[in-house]
């Protein structure tokens, strides 16, 4: 019988990036209520060669999109890294969200066992579907979000586990 992963990656994409784009309405509001500039928080980062808060978002929206797309056997959809403000990362998280959601639970039929290659530069793996999403997609998806909040935790926004699990 074929895989279909609908169900162990479409609900927990929606949920964990409905629960990001809370955490950074929270931290916008943060800002503006102790006048922070936003991009400090934006900008903000655990070391000097790692990628700033800003950008653990984007990737996560990329990794949700991505492997649906992947899953489902459709087009990745372009998101271009330019946003710089929270609002712009919130309108982000909603085109990923309407893409993922759009896909419908059908084109997932047959996903655990279709190929999926990824390739960065030399880099290249190949894995099923089910071991795509399991080991690479969902863990990365996953270390992004953390990141992400622990960076905005960190600067002092005030949210907990409840608003990462939801």
């Amino acid at each position: 019988m074929a895989t279909n992963l609908y169900d162990e990656a479409i609900p927990a994409f929606i949920r964990f990036l409905g629960n990001l784009k809370s955490i950074l309405k929270k931290a916008q509001q943060h800002a503006l209520d102790h006048k922070y500039d936003e991009a400090a928080l934006l900008n903000d980062r655990l070391y000097p060669d790692m990628f700033p808060m800003s950008r653990q978002v984007q990737i996560a929206c990329d990794g949700a999109k991505g492997a649906a797309a992947r899953l489902a056997g459709v087009e990745i959809p372009k998101h271009a890294d330019t946003e710089t403000t929270f609002e712009e990362l919130v309108a982000r998280i909603d085109k990923t969200l309407a893409f993922i959601e759009g896909i419908p639970a059908a084109a997932f039929e047959g996903s655990g066992e279709r190929q999926v290659v990824l390739a960065f530069g030399d880099w290249r793996r190949e894995f099923t579907g089910v071991e795509f999403l399991r080991t690479w997609a969902l863990p990365n998806f996953y270390f992004h979000i953390t990141t992400a909040y622990g960076l905005l935790r960190h600067n002092g926004v005030p949210v907990g586990k409840m608003e990462y699990l939801a």
